[in-house]
This record gives C-alpha cells, sequence and structure tokens, in this order.
C-alpha cells in the first residue's frame, strides 16, 4: 500500500471519508495511517489512527458499533480514501447519532437532525 496510498503529504496520515454502502449517506471522516489500513483490509473492517489517543482504534471495539468493508477508493491524488461500509449496530459517531453529520447550519443556527442510535453515557461508562 505504501507505494500506492501518499501518507506523505498528511505526516503519516490521509483522510477517510466513510459513507454507507447501501444508502450513500456520509457516516464520518477519520484518519488512517499505514498499519491502520493495512488492518483495515486484513480484518475486513474499520480501523483508523486516533490523533487524540495516539493509538489504533478499531472502530466499534467499545461501542459494538463496527464498520465491514464494502468497498475501498482512493482519490486522484492518492491521499485520500473512501470507505463503503456497512454500518453494524447503526451508529457511526461517537455520539451515538447515526452519523457524525448531524447538525444542519443556518445562517445563525444549529439544529440537531440527528437520529440517536444509542446512549454514549451507558456505552462509554468507565
Amino acid at each position: 500500500m505504501k507505494n500506492i496510498v501518499d501518507f506523505s503529504k498528511g505526516n503519516g496520515l490521509v483522510t477517510a471519508i466513510v459513507q454507507d454502502a447501501e444508502t450513500g449517506e456520509i457516516l464520518m471522516v477519520a484518519n488512517m495511517n499505514e498499519e491502520s489500513l493495512a488492518k483495515t483490509i486484513e480484518l475486513g473492517e474499520a480501523v483508523y489512527w486516533s490523533r487524540s489517543r495516539k493509538k489504533l482504534w478499531h472502530k466499534g471495539e467499545e461501542s459494538g458499533h463496527t464498520q465491514k468493508i464494502r468497498g475501498l477508493y482512493l482519490d486522484c491524488d492518492g491521499d485520500a480514501l473512501l470507505l463503503k461500509v456497512e454500518q453494524i449496530g447503526g451508529a457511526a459517531c461517537h455520539t451515538g447519532k447515526r452519523s457524525c453529520f448531524f447538525r444542519k447550519l443556518d445562517q445563525d443556527s444549529v439544529t440537531d437532525v440527528g437520529v440517536q442510535v444509542f446512549d454514549p453515557g451507558e456505552v462509554y461508562k468507565k
């Protein structure tokens, strides 16, 4: 993968756009490094690089809401990925929403238009 995906532009990271394979809905955006991409391919499930935790993050490792890979696509510059996934459990966002893009901007206001799938307070008790 190293020769195909250009990890050099983003300090070893590329942007990963995550889309529901069936509906086309954008679920989230994350980062991947070479190791997380290799793990994603190996497992057939999404594994990202968490910048805040500075470690690999197997999506759903705490919540159970994993992402099965249905297709991996590389952009024309080789520095961004599109992951088409089957969202297992229904929620892609750590807030418990279906998608991370649940806040609609209108001029000077923000409206929550998201579907709440789970209570993050219950899932992330630790």
